[in-house]
């Protein structure tokens, strides 16, 4: 297969039957997808196929490779269908160590729509300020890398870091169309009874703690924020494993 590019910047309109967006055309590659161009040795007359995020895809052909500067023939667009059924949220309190990267990375892979990074009583890892920022941008790097691997056409927003009380006092009223889950290992409610009760919901709101979990306070938080609590199962996953397993059983429904 062709290699994937992400180009953050809008290749074309939307709308279907816009005739200047499904006309070849020349196009100069931004710097970085240049830089990607060029590390990965394609030459002139090479495939690659382009994405904006908007959810559809170009295909390419590489015309010109200059020292810092490469353009390509870009054809016709067209619209792919790889998300899941419905938009599924992680709202995770960010594990120790860089392993916050493989759920980003993971979780793009596995379709989630968006990712919200938390801090909790209990966190290991805080961040705030131009640190925060810093590892925003990056996860968002991560997720676009994870996109032009895994074939999306849109790319997964990271959201900024923020407390878990501060979060969840910026949500807004539970619709029934949402769900929102806990995952909580003394729930006594299991995952696939739960998402019978709530088949109709078109978006899913996941929050997961961290090692140790939410203090009891935090838990009443998000239950009074419209969370319901579930747990997945007998044993004790970490704060890494718990929301991509719960995230892959949802993308298998999808199927």
């Amino acid at each position: 297969m062709p290699p994937r590019l992400f180009l953050d910047t809008p290749l074309g309109s939307a709308a279907d039957g816009d005739a200047a967006a499904s006309q070849p055309h020349e196009l100069i590659l931004p710097a970085g997808a240049a830089r990607h161009v060029q590390v990965l040795r394609l030459q002139p007359g090479a495939a690659i196929t382009l994405f904006d995020g908007s959810g559809f895809e170009w295909q390419a052909e590489v015309l010109r490779m200059g020292r810092s500067e490469v353009s390509v023939h870009l054809h016709a667009r067209q619209l792919v269908h790889r998300e899941l059924a419905h938009a599924v949220s992680l709202c995770v309190v960010m594990p120790a160590n860089d392993r916050m990267d493989g759920v980003i990375e993971k979780a793009t892979e596995l379709g989630a729509a968006a990712v919200q990074p938390l801090m909790s009583e209990r966190s290991v890892l805080r961040l705030s300020g131009e640190r925060a920022d810093k590892k925003q941008a990056h996860w968002q790097g991560v997720a676009v890398a994870a996109c032009e691997q895994s074939g999306r056409a849109q790319v997964p927003e990271i959201a900024p870091v923020r407390t878990l009380a501060q979060w969840l006092k910026s949500l807004p009223p539970v619709q029934a169309s949402q769900r929102r889950w806990l995952l909580s290992p003394t729930a006594a409610r299991p995952l696939a009874e739960l998402a019978r009760a709530q088949a109709g919901a078109t978006s899913t709101l996941v929050l997961s703690g961290p090692e140790g979990g939410l203090s009891p306070a935090e838990e009443q938080a998000a239950r009074e924020a419209g969370f319901e609590a579930v747990q997945l199962g007998p044993r004790i996953l970490r704060a890494d494993t718990a929301p991509l397993a719960v995230l892959g059983w949802l993308a298998l429904q999808s199927v």
